[in-house]
């Protein structure tokens, strides 16, 4: 497996599907893109079937299933796109989606309609120029978020001119980047990367996505000292997944990881509602449980910030217990920063 796996049927070759579901998942993978890293690939036990690494990225019949409150968009960026590869949801920060290509796809993304190989998959020159350009006119913006797509996936002489184009605007003094890339492709965290991120001359902070221990190998933790040494802050991020840290023992492996690699957890995100994924969603109030058993089980340092980001763009909001009001029909009642009043989930829209 010397090159990223990018069909059910080359996966089949590997080993790591079983050659009689090719045809059937060939049809789910022609809506929602696969590629899987020789460096991740090579994690799996094809003889368990509960693997947790395979369940994130090999294509499942479960994704043909859809539920009423699963929606393309889950967390509402168009309704915060005022122009092309810009979302701004919140005043002080702004997304900036440069590319719609990762490393690997994950089978419960939330923009997993709009990642992957295509036409759409690099932001046009002069959309990008416009995006710079609504981010030099808006003084608010005090941190900009390079996320897609990964950004780590731009060459460093791109992702060099981006930076240096952020280092002009006084007033953006954050950059921030979420990234799969050390756990997924280690290798392409090099000097030549990390000379880019650091020509901006900003506080760059690299969120770390990752949602089981085993992701985090020894070449993994020598990616991310490379970006710590570089004078990058990192932080984590991490989906709670059914099938794959859904447990104490797992979350506490993971978050202890995180810290033992100098990267402090930051969000353990509820899983959102994208299309056909509620095979992975975990009840909230089991989510719950789980941030409070963490609680007693590991060291505060370890301790994640349990999230949801509420459908139709009304931006993240605490799933602690003490912030959600269950209700007699199983959703529940909570506010956005705003004040306004949601129900979660959602009705059909």
């Amino acid at each position: 497996m010397s090159e990223t796996l990018r069909s059910p049927s080359a996966l089949a070759e590997a080993g790591l599907l079983a050659p009689d579901a090719v045809a059937a998942l060939t049809e789910i993978a022609s809506r929602y893109a696969v590629a899987l890293t020789p460096t991740l690939a090579a994690l799996i036990d094809p003889a368990d079937a509960a693997d947790p690494i395979a369940r994130q990225f090999l294509p499942s019949l479960a994704e043909r299933d859809t539920t009423p409150d699963e929606r393309a968009d889950p967390i509402g960026d168009e309704a915060h796109t005022p122009v092309p590869g810009i979302v701004h949801r919140y005043p002080d920060r702004v997304l900036l989606k440069l590319l719609h290509i990762c490393p690997v796809y994950c089978r419960f993304c939330f923009r997993r309609e709009v990642v992957g190989p295509g036409e759409q998959a690099m932001l046009p020159p002069e959309a990008v120029e416009a995006a710079l350009d609504y981010i030099a006119a808006h003084g608010e913006i005090w941190e900009v978020i390079l996320t897609g797509g990964d950004p780590l996936m731009l060459s460093p002489r791109r992702l060099d001119a981006i930076m240096r184009r952020l280092a002009c605007f006084a007033h953006v003094r954050i950059v921030r980047l979420h990234t799969r890339v050390p756990v997924a492709d280690p290798a392409r965290i090099n000097a030549e990367l990390i000379a880019a991120l650091q020509s901006s001359r900003k506080t760059v902070y690299v969120a770390l996505h990752a949602n089981h221990s085993r992701e985090l190998t020894v070449d993994a933790g020598a990616a991310c000292d490379r970006l710590i040494d570089g004078g990058f802050v990192m932080v984590s991020q991490t989906v709670l997944l059914r099938g794959v840290n859904d447990s104490v023992d797992a979350l506490a492996a993971l978050m202890r990881r995180f810290v033992e690699l100098r990267i402090k957890p930051y969000y353990l995100h509820h899983g959102d509602l994208a299309p056909g994924t509620s095979h992975f969603r975990v009840g909230l109030a089991e989510g719950q449980a789980l941030v409070t058993a963490l609680r007693g089980h590991v060291s505060g340092l370890c301790q994640p910030t349990y999230v949801l980001d509420l459908p139709g763009g009304a931006g993240k909001v605490s799933a602690s217990r003490a912030s959600l009001s269950p209700r007699d029909d199983g959703r529940f009642d909570i506010e956005d920063f705003r004040g306004l009043a949601h129900v979660y989930p959602p009705s059909t829209p």
